[in-house]
């Protein structure tokens, strides 16, 4: 996720009944608290850093002193989110949407949390609430189409509960049930993430988290123009000599290689997000080098059991990699694709770096940064 200070936060989860979350913008001016944009930075290095324990100790500190910062708290709501404190969460945003009633973000989080819990008529009334402070909110809108969905499944299974005949019910349930099926499906990717790395969000020109436009793709290198030659001028009684015909320089071919070399780098990115995917971490482990720039100074266990508790125990990840960019320089070679992450408790769509290094004819990732 990449974070910015000065601006706010909010969650986005799509599709809500399948309880992921994704970071996007919200503007800073609906929000009263004093900007503290070094306090706020400090927390989101933390966050992207998967450093929730830490972040939530700074998020604490930073509000016995500022109670009612409106983006501290709604900070400290999404790290207790990841946290999986469910409870405390609720109770973070439900603070939000009484002190500040005219945002529609944190009554958007609640649906989410509460449809995870498998309460959607609560998941219903908070997205009606979403709706009713910003008739424009089309997450707001689209999160209802889903909890509807799941409602009216619930509804028409009863319905058969009562009446097993009933053959109406029954095709309306296998409709509805093929519909929500779609949604944890195909369309569950609404997006950015962290996943274990540093997760995403809005663009942002945080340190080391930017998220620019997609660079477009270099240029393939041109040949120089033939500089034109002028004929010697010729000496009176002296014949003409014929010119002599200069021929332009052919451009330059691409190496034999270049699209092998392209194909394998993008071979070992692809197979680095199945791994993920697939949670397979020792493979996927396999796919750094031992000379790979871990992050925040961490040595390269204390990097690795990270990782391994991020990645184990999620009942589903899917980790794809969209519209890569490969450029090779001599062993190294650079990678920038966007980053769609989705597991069952966040959906993340980032910028992603990987930068590989060729040794002994194995790529192998030297490092990884997100938003840029």
């Amino acid at each position: 996720m990449t974070f910015f200070s000065r601006r706010m936060i909010s969650i986005r989860l799509r599709p809500v009944l399948n309880n992921t979350i994704a970071l996007s913008g919200l503007v800073a001016a609906l929000f009263a608290g004093p900007a503290f944009a070094d306090d706020y930075t400090d927390v989101n290095k933390l966050m992207r850093g998967g450093q929730y324990a830490e972040a939530l100790t700074k998020a604490d500190a930073f509000l016995n002193k500022n109670p009612r910062d409106a983006q501290m708290r709604f900070l400290k709501g999404v790290i207790l989110t990841e946290q999986n404190k469910s409870a405390e969460a609720i109770t973070v945003f439900t603070k939000l949407t009484e002190d500040y009633p005219g945002l529609p973000e944190p009554y958007n989080n609640l649906a989410v949390l509460y449809a995870a819990a498998g309460q959607y008529e609560k998941a219903r009334l908070a997205l009606d609430a979403a709706i009713r402070t910003n008739p424009s909110y089309a997450t707001a809108y689209e999160n209802l189409g889903d909890v509807h969905a799941k409602l009216a499944s619930q509804a028409y299974d009863k319905a058969l509960q009562l009446d097993s005949g009933n053959s109406a019910a029954k095709s309306k349930l296998t409709l509805v049930r093929s519909l929500v099926g779609n949604m944890n499906g195909g369309s569950k990717v609404a997006a950015t993430a962290p996943a274990p790395a540093p997760v995403t969000a809005a663009p942002a020109p945080a340190p080391k988290a930017p998220t620019p436009a997609v660079p477009a793709p270099a240029a393939p290198p041109v040949a120089a123009a033939p500089v034109p030659v002028k004929p010697a001028p010729i000496a009176k009684n002296e014949a003409p000599k014929p010119e002599h015909k200069v021929e332009p320089k052919a451009e330059p071919k691409p190496m034999a290689n270049a699209n092998v070399e392209r194909d394998d780098v993008l071979k070992v990115v692809h197979g680095w997000a199945k791994a993920w995917s697939s949670q397979d971490v020792k493979s996927y482990l396999g796919y750094y080098g031992s000379d790979f720039h871990t992050p925040n100074g961490q040595s390269r266990k204390a990097w690795e059991d990270d990782r391994r508790a991020r990645i184990v125990g999620k009942s589903n990840i899917s980790v794809k990699v969209e519209s890569p960019q490969v450029s090779i320089n001599g062993n190294t070679a650079t990678v920038k694709f966007r980053q769609v992450y989705v597991s069952d408790r966040l959906t993340a769509n980032t910028r992603k770096t990987l930068v590989l290094a060729n040794k002994g004819g194995k790529w192998q990732i030297k490092q990884e940064n997100t938003g840029s």
